[in-house]
């Protein structure tokens, strides 16, 4: 009889545990706490080998950059009973009907872009910003163009997203300083069966796989991690939490059901009446 009420109890026990609430939900749950604190040195993109980069040159004399300026000019026939016949050249067309698109620069293996006019120029190990500061000093110190203005912007930059998040894929770095924060918000956020505590960062560092975790409920082991700023090919991926692993299986999340306990409960109970007569 006193192992049956035992027995009761733990399954009224087990049954309470299921329906509360868990704690490993939200965000940043300690944020209060850490207010004031120093954030994790910003860490800029710099370029590396098959890094496609935009560059625009501009200046008082637009005919003087033109050179500078590599565009995709397509050519527009249609209005004369042709196709649209793409083709491109090392500067923008002047021509009617016609549109032009901005080339991309690669970064060889050597890493170097090949600049009109300046020719090899290496750019491996810069930020976008030493980029262009680089090649305005070479324009002025040739006297190639007076005062010009130099903008690189990022092209095929990226990082994957994959795991418990709602859109996962390929998404393009928008701006420099590019958080673990903003990929998960570009990907939708997570799944409510996605393991907030576990997200692994997967990067190259000097030839090598470096993994990080990282605990989206902490804020400040996220904001203090080496991988809270992403680089470009890093790998997000966010692991499923036990609820989801057991949904692999078909019964697998059958013990958690409550009904699944109030129903042993009930024939406890009815057992233990049974004995008690």
């Amino acid at each position: 009889m006193a192992k049956v009420r035992v027995l009761f109890l733990l399954c009224v026990l087990g049954w309470l545990c299921s329906c509360s609430a868990p704690t490993n939900v939200a965000y940043f749950q300690n944020a209060e706490a850490i207010r004031g604190m120093a954030l994790q040195t910003e860490q800029p993109l710099r370029l590396r080998p098959k890094d496609k980069v935009s560059i625009v040159v501009t200046s008082a004399d637009p005919m003087l950059v033109q050179q500078f300026n590599l565009t995709s000019v397509t050519q527009n026939m249609a209005a004369m009973g042709g196709s649209v016949v793409p083709q491109t050249v090392a500067r923008s067309s002047a021509g009617g009907g016609s549109s032009s698109q901005l080339l991309a620069y690669t970064v060889d293996e050597q890493g170097d872009i090949d600049f009109p006019v300046l020719g090899k120029v290496a750019v491996m190990g810069k930020t976008r910003q030493e980029v262009a500061a680089y090649l305005q000093q070479r324009l002025i110190a040739r006297d190639l163009v007076k005062d010009p203005i130099v903008t690189v912007e990022y092209v095929n930059l990226g990082v994957n997203v994959l795991g418990e998040v709602l859109r996962p894929g390929h998404i393009d770095i928008q701006k420099d300083n590019f958080t673990i924060l903003d990929a998960i918000a570009y990907a939708g956020d997570l799944t409510i069966t996605g393991e907030r505590e576990h997200v692994l960062v997967m990067r190259e560092v000097d030839g090598e796989d470096q993994t990080y975790v990282i605990n989206l409920c902490d804020r400040q082991q996220m904001l203090t991690s080496p991988a809270y700023y992403l680089q470009q090919n890093d790998l997000v991926y966010v692991m499923p939490n036990n609820k989801r692993k057991r949904e692999s299986k078909s019964s697998g999340n059958t013990l958690s059901q409550p009904s699944l306990w109030i129903s042993i409960a009930s024939l406890l109970t009815t057992m233990s009446a049974l004995l008690w007569k």
